[in-house]
């Protein structure tokens, strides 16, 4: 996705030289804190660590280090490098937090455990057609772009109680949450908030929004799952 804006910023006080195992506890610790200072547990929150563009020798010190959940961008590149590690660790969970092509639903639904890029019929279409082909249920969340930016993905906010109707009723998809991606230069917290409102409006209960720059602030929001990508594995390249 070309404008994930935070992704690629380490956190204030951070740097690269940090093993993964404590820049994983620190983002952990974070996490824990935040969830604390907003009233609610911290196990309410879901760390995906976004490995996008990392091979599996960068990916496995965290493994080790005990995380369980990450998530990718692109289908080819989760392809190319999950089913030998998932082989390896049967316990790993991966999301697809990245856009979805309807040709490459078949593969999306095989590899992965939540799709959080729903955002127009034809992708809602094919993701169901696969599900009922390979009797399989990765949790959905549907993408809003809050900032309207016609760059990215996402349904626009006035269209999201359409289209979840259609995909509920029409197509039998269960969808679990939202999920956006705020503009660069807008405060998040105000498309934090919209979501969250949005997100009870509509009668679903997860939010899939922060990274590794504002994910603290995702949290005190509502976030039940936050997308943290440089803040584990470090800077990409």
């Amino acid at each position: 996705m070309p404008d994930q804006r935070h992704t690629d910023t380490t956190l204030s006080g951070m740097t690269d030289n940090h093993s993964p195992h404590a820049r994983l506890a620190d983002v952990e610790h974070r996490i824990a804190a935040a969830a604390r200072s907003s009233g609610r547990d911290p196990a309410s929150v879901r760390l995906i660590a976004v490995s996008k563009t990392f091979a599996a020798p960068d990916i496995l010190p965290v493994i080790h280090a005990g995380q369980r959940i990450f998530g990718e961008n692109r289908v080819q590149e989760a392809k190319a490098k999950w089913p030998a590690l998932r082989q390896r660790f049967p316990d790993l969970e991966l999301h697809l937090v990245g856009p979805l092509q309807s040709n490459k639903a078949k593969d999306a639904v095989e590899l992965f455990d939540a799709i959080h890029s729903i955002d127009r019929p034809k992708i809602a279409e094919a993701v169901a057609g696969e599900m009922a082909k390979q009797k399989r249920q990765p949790e959905l969340f549907v993408q809003v772009n809050t900032g309207e930016e016609p760059q990215k993905a996402g349904i626009k906010p006035r269209d999201a109680r359409g289209f979840l109707i259609y995909c509920r009723e029409e197509l039998k998809l269960e969808i679990a949450g939202l999920m956006c991606i705020p503009p660069l230069d807008e405060e998040p917290a105000v498309h934090f908030a919209f979501l969250a409102k949005q997100a009870e409006e509509l009668d679903v209960n997860r939010l899939s929004m922060g990274m590794s720059a504002d994910y603290e602030a995702a949290i005190a929001f509502g976030a039940t799952h936050v997308r943290v990508g440089s803040a584990i594995f470090g800077a990409r390249d």
